[in-house]
């Protein structure tokens, strides 16, 4: 059964029931030697992407200011020229950056620096407003988040900002941050099907929030397209993995990851869908409320990423034996020679 649209928590704003994540098409951007981007992007085929992904009826489009330094942005503005108000623009600030040099400096949390932020970004995107606006520091103290509200509901009054949010995975800050916050009406965190995150969704039903799904593929592990020989190219930031990219390991996906993949692959893809198909039916399977933004950088994936939407969520069946075959996996520790280097899972709250 074909799902298209879902409401953006209590913003009342209607999206696609996909979106789009624009980190990869930001291109080459570092900390310091260490890349943060996917690597080297073809900038025209990005905007044939964000194109194509309109024409094919998805409207949220998710990025970030520090995706390539500002580049993402200013990528995004350039696709969605002459069709602006058939788009949902989401973005994030709270990590500094230096444009021309493509280079991640820090992170500011302070009003002073979202004012600062905002104009930059509009500018940047060639637009008047964004739809979703995100504090993109995920471990941030709460009383430090809760200090932005004042500043977030003056741009809001001011028609800069129609919403706002938090891109973080700490459900409990989440939950105090939306009972004071009115215009709060979204959270984006992981969730796919190699990594569910019940105490986030159980959040979003209370306070009625939307969640913006990243990770969905896994950084590309639900595709298919990777095994246990893949390697990745060292400008790609899975090919460093720092320790909050919890998918990857010295440049190859994790074998215990890899494992639960094939678990679940025959369910996922049992009524014809691709393995990526699959992946996104189950998010929606799974919650009401979730728009999952699978990554895309060229026409080829968008087209594949937005076929999911004629078929919808998995069927109750396909879904239920998703979760008898991750039952054993999701309970089990893993076995000592794939245990990650990391004494204990890392909440992937500083990128993307």
């Amino acid at each position: 059964m074909a799902v298209t649209t879902r409401t953006l928590g209590r913003s009342g704003i209607e999206v696609s029931a996909l979106g789009m994540g624009c980190w990869a098409i930001g291109g080459p951007w570092a900390e310091g030697s260490r890349p943060l981007g996917w690597g080297a992007v073809d900038d025209d085929e990005s905007v044939r992407a964000v194109r194509r992904a309109l024409d094919l009826g998805v409207t949220l489009f998710d990025t970030a200011d520090t995706y390539g330094a500002g580049h993402g942005e200013r990528i995004l503005g350039r696709a969605l020229a002459g069709r602006r108000d058939a788009a949902v623009i989401a973005t994030k600030w709270g990590y500094t950056f230096d444009e021309a040099a493509r280079q991640a400096t820090g992170e500011d949390a302070s009003p002073g620096y979202l004012r600062r932020a905002v104009v930059d970004s509009l500018r940047r995107l060639d637009t008047d407003r964004i739809d979703l606006y995100q504090l993109h520091l995920g471990d941030l103290p709460l009383p430090r988040a809760e200090a932005l509200i004042g500043t977030l509901e003056d741009l809001v009054a001011d028609g800069l900002v129609r919403a706002y949010g938090w891109s973080t995975d700490r459900a409990d800050r989440v939950a105090a941050f939306a009972q004071v916050a009115r215009g709060a009406t979204a959270v984006q965190h992981g969730l796919s099907v190699l990594r569910d995150a019940p105490a986030m969704l159980a959040v979003c039903d209370k306070h009625d929030l939307a969640g913006v799904a990243r990770g969905p593929l896994g950084m590309g592990l639900l595709t298919g397209k990777y095994t246990t020989d893949s390697t990745l190219p060292r400008d790609d930031v899975r090919g460093t993995a720092p320790n909050w990219l919890e998918w990857f390991r010295s440049g190859r996906p994790a074998p215990e990851w890899l494992r639960r993949v094939a678990a679940v692959r025959g369910a996922l893809t049992a009524d014809g869908r691709t393995l990526a198909q699959g992946a996104l039916g189950w998010i929606w399977a799974r919650s009401g409320r979730s728009v999952p933004i699978p990554g895309a950088r060229t026409v080829a994936q968008v087209e594949e990423n937005a076929a999911a939407l004629h078929r919808g969520p998995l069927a109750p069946d396909h879904f239920a034996e998703v979760e008898r075959q991750l039952a054993a996996l999701r309970t089990a520790a893993l076995r000592d020679a794939d245990r990650p280097h990391w004494s204990m899972a890392p909440v992937p709250a500083a990128r993307p």
